[in-house]
């Protein structure tokens, strides 16, 4: 379930990416629908962090690294 949130995390992070992209050529500056979209796309980044970091304190995510 963790690992389901945190790739739907993932994906919404990107979708919003390009949102910003289209508002910026569409737009040419002239509204804040950018600066929208870079703070939802900040807030889902620190979201998912948050999520990982609670995967890998909760036990629910292992690194299963050789070093």
């Amino acid at each position: 379930m963790l690992k389901a949130a945190i790739v739907f995390m993932l994906l919404a992070t990107v979708v919003s990416l390009f949102s910003g992209l289209f508002f910026l050529v569409k737009d040419q500056g002239r509204t804040s629908r950018v600066a929208y979209a870079l703070t939802v796309r900040v807030t889902l980044a620190a979201l998912t962090l948050a999520l990982v970091a609670w995967g890998f304190y909760s036990g629910q995510l292992v690194s299963h690294a050789p070093w």
